[in-house]
């Protein structure tokens, strides 16, 4: 099993962290994203990694709230601060959400911006990641190959943001997203378009699936992943 691949807790147990977590060790997962999509789910998952153990994976990261409104922004930040500077995990934000970037910018080298679907005012484009990454010149990046795909099927503009920000890349979020900006299951259509531009995901970057399975299901995206990532050719310090 290949050690850079898992699963968000919420593709495998939406609304049951604790199951995901249990089931990437079934699996025999070595990396894990602790998803808390909605805000009502944050407060749980900050009793989780308080209370847990997770020194088994070799990356951890957290999905920061979507649905949060500018004056919880504060409190979002002060709840998942700990988790950046004390466990070192990267916590992943949508862009979209960040309008107080002084608050962000605490998070340093821990935050991971992510590229955006086609619904998304922000964060799409390699000239819209440049002002991102502008207001937040220490942020890595969470690259979404099936974002960047639902955007541009060709992977045009996909290889344009590579070759300028894959030296950025903290993780890789993916699945097939959409044209409804759902997270979807791989299909060969799709596998065949990402490893267009496979040879220009950094080697040592943790793939994250977000595709909606079930344990045994798992095994088969976990396997469509290995054999794209075969293709990585790049690494970055």
């Amino acid at each position: 099993m290949t050690i850079a691949i898992g699963f968000s807790t919420g593709a495998l147990f939406r609304d049951q962290l604790a199951l995901g977590v249990e089931a990437s060790r079934t699996l025999g997962l070595r990396s894990v994203e602790l998803s808390a999509l909605r805000y009502r789910e944050l407060a749980g998952l900050i009793a989780f990694a308080e209370a847990n153990d997770l020194s088994d994976f070799l990356h951890v990261s957290v999905h920061a709230p979507t649905d949060f409104t500018p004056d919880m922004e504060e409190s979002v930040i002060s709840s998942l601060r700990p988790l950046a500077t004390e466990r070192h995990w990267f916590v992943v934000v949508h862009p979209d959400c960040m309008t107080r970037d002084d608050l962000w910018s605490q998070l340093g080298d821990r935050l991971c911006v992510e590229n955006m679907d086609k619904r998304k005012p922000v964060g799409r484009t390699l000239e819209e990641l440049r002002s991102l990454f502008t207001r937040f010149p220490d942020a890595g990046f969470c690259f979404d190959i099936g974002h960047a795909h639902q955007v541009d099927p060709s992977m045009t503009e996909a290889c344009r943001i590579l070759r300028e920000f894959a030296y950025r890349i903290c993780q890789l979020h993916v699945s097939e997203v959409t044209s409804s900006s759902k997270h979807d299951r791989l299909s060969k259509g799709v596998l065949k378009a990402f490893r267009e531009v496979a040879d220009l995901l950094p080697v040592n970057a943790p793939a994250i699936l977000e595709t909606p399975v079930d344990v045994e299901e798992a095994r088969e995206e976990v396997r469509k992943v290995e054999t794209l990532l075969q293709a990585r050719t790049h690494a970055f310090a």
